[in-house]
This record gives structure tokens, C-alpha cells and sequence, in this order.
């Protein structure tokens, strides 16, 4: 891992064609400005790791899903 610091208005470059670049700071937050090609994907780390327990949420088990249908069912 690389850390680097960075003042408000400095950027870094990763590769030829992505930039990240400080565009706001306050105490206890950074707001950071990427450019980037439309193919790279980014998002924050927090929605990947929902959706990787979405998918798994979705992933029942035939056994699962008869349980969940019979509680359904009850109500």
C-alpha cells in the first residue's frame, strides 16, 4: 500500500489517464475529484462490500427459500 499526502488543490496520477485529484477538505472528511475512462469502474468501497452481501443474500438454497415461503405463507 501507498500513502501519500496531499494538500487541498494537489493531485496524484495513476497511470496515463487517472487522476485524483483534493477538491475539498474539512476536519474529518476529504472530498476527491477522479478522472478517469468511462471502462474503469469506481465506487466507494462500502457499496461493494453491500453488494457482495446482496448477491450472497440472493443466492438462497432451495431448502432456504421453502422455509422462507412457509413463513411468508403463515402471515
Amino acid at each position: 500500500m501507498l500513502i501519500l499526502q496531499r494538500r487541498k488543490g494537489e493531485a496524484l496520477k495513476i497511470g496515463e489517464n487517472i487522476a485524483i485529484s483534493i477538491s475539498d477538505m474539512g476536519a474529518d472528511w476529504v472530498k476527491l475529484a477522479i478522472d478517469a475512462p468511462n471502462d474503469i469502474k469506481i465506487m466507494r468501497a462500502e457499496l461493494v462490500e453491500a453488494a457482495g452481501l446482496n448477491k450472497e443474500a440472493a443466492n438462497l438454497n432451495n431448502e432456504e427459500l421453502s422455509i422462507l415461503k412457509l413463513f411468508i405463507n403463515k402471515k
